[in-house]
């Protein structure tokens, strides 16, 4: 990862001509994560306990109504969520955690199956930030395999569920096979970076509608989703074209 780049585009946003003349490209990302979140049962020292599910339990002790919420999602809610978009006939991007995706695996095939496309968000809830360079290029590598097998659909695509470190970019352009990640936040449209000298496509990510606003107490029901300013800002660029292009 180089350093920052505070400029953009500036005032010269590109001009993009949409197939059939459509006036917007929208990305529709699912991050499906259900089972890879911290657990005791995985041997971790505590559960997960942050974000949406504060937990008042010791460290070191389960929380099972915690473990239960997290298993809505893959009982009911992924399945839910599909059935929507089938019924709009929309095609979305999974950032599939590897873990969460074998504890479930009716998933990977019908994800594949109903048209939509699994891209890597990781092995399971973990911070590669904290990783030296050997770790995190097998935590990439494994998890492609992971999802690559349980889907078999290869992911091209690379989003860290928490966070990129500083030699994330440079991993996932030397493990080949990846068109772009979206370990970014910082516009409103997709742009190239240098990695190696290569010029690297990078799809920013929006935290717009995630769950992430649970975080800082500014969802509380689904009509918070809507109802908060700079929505439209969440219509993103669509990642097909600017692959070909």
């Amino acid at each position: 990862m180089t350093g920052r780049d505070l400029i953009g585009y500036a005032p010269n946003p590109p001009i993009v001509q949409w197939p059939n003349g459509a006036r917007i490209a929208v990305s529709i990302v699912v991050n499906y994560e259900e089972g890879s979140e911290y657990s005791i049962l995985d041997g971790d020292p505590a559960g997960e306990s942050g974000g949406a599910s504060p937990s008042p339990v010791a460290p070191g002790e389960r929380d099972l109504a915690n473990e239960s919420f997290f298993e809505y999602g893959s009982r009911v809610g992924v399945w839910r969520i599909m059935g929507i978009l089938d019924e709009y006939d929309v095609k979305s991007t999974f950032f599939a955690c590897a873990l969460a995706l074998e504890r479930n695996p009716q998933l990977g095939p019908e994800i594949i199956h109903r048209g939509h496309e699994v891209m890597g968000h990781g092995n399971r809830w973990e911070e590669y930030y904290k990783m030296d360079r050997e770790s995190e290029r097998a935590a990439i590598r494994t998890a492609v395999e992971s999802i690559t097998r349980t889907t078999s659909q290869r992911p091209l695509c690379w989003y860290c569920c928490h966070g990129a470190s500083v030699k994330t970019r440079e991993l996932v352009v030397e493990e080949g096979g990846f068109l772009y990640d979206c370990n970014a936040y910082n516009d409103d449209l997709p742009y190239y970076a240098e990695v190696n000298g290569k010029k690297w496509l990078v799809v920013p990510y929006s935290l717009e509608v995630n769950d992430y606003g649970f975080w800082r107490g500014q969802l509380s029901t689904p009509s918070d989703f809507l109802s908060r300013p700079g929505l439209a800002s969440t219509l993103c660029i669509g990642r097909e074209t600017l692959i070909r292009k």
